[in-house]
């Protein structure tokens, strides 16, 4: 006996449309499908919620060296002039070092990441940039749900859906 549902799908197109629900859940803290799909993402979605809490905290705050090109008032780089060993001049764009402080994963948050990014799909937002929904889930959802252990998403009964009569359900994170 399957453990999964099949969803009348082969496995890579089921697998895609699951990928696609969940990023889709995780974005927006809801979606509207069929019954049948939303407890297939359901589990999906608190497995990888579950595992965003605890890795959330596990993680070293490093100072990285960042050398990038000075820029002026108006956001331009700046430049200087040079001279080349055969003797000609060129614009040489002066750099700047400076320091940041930036979150290193340990290992077991990096694999934590990496598992997430299988069950999820990149996504960009309105303006064409892209969204990091590790980050998402690691920074706004592990924190929301710190105390509670499962149950994360629930699943609500729409009733029929008129052109077939499928059972629709709304997932929703709690």
């Amino acid at each position: 006996m399957a453990t999964n549902r099949k969803l009348g799908r082969t496995t890579d197109i089921r697998n895609a449309m699951l990928k696609t629900l969940t990023t889709d859940l995780i974005l927006n803290g809801k979606v509207e499908t069929t019954e049948a799909r939303a407890k297939e993402v359901k589990a999906i979605a608190d497995s990888i919620i579950a595992l965003a809490i605890k890795e959330k905290d596990n993680f070293e705050t490093v100072d990285v060296k960042i050398v990038k090109a000075k820029l002026d008032s108006k956001g331009n780089k700046v430049t200087e002039l040079a001279k080349s060993k055969n003797g000609k001049e060129y614009l040489k764009v002066v750099k700047e070092e400076t320091t940041e402080k930036r979150q290193k994963d340990n290992p077991s948050r990096l694999n934590a990441r990496r598992k997430m990014m299988t069950k999820l799909n990149k996504v960009k937002d309105s303006k064409g940039n892209n969204v990091d929904l590790t980050a998402k889930l690691f920074n706004e959802i592990a924190p929301k749900y710190a105390g509670t252990v499962g149950g994360y998403t629930r699943i609500i009964k729409a009733g029929p859906r008129r052109g077939d009569a499928a059972e629709v359900a709304i997932l929703q994170l709690v």
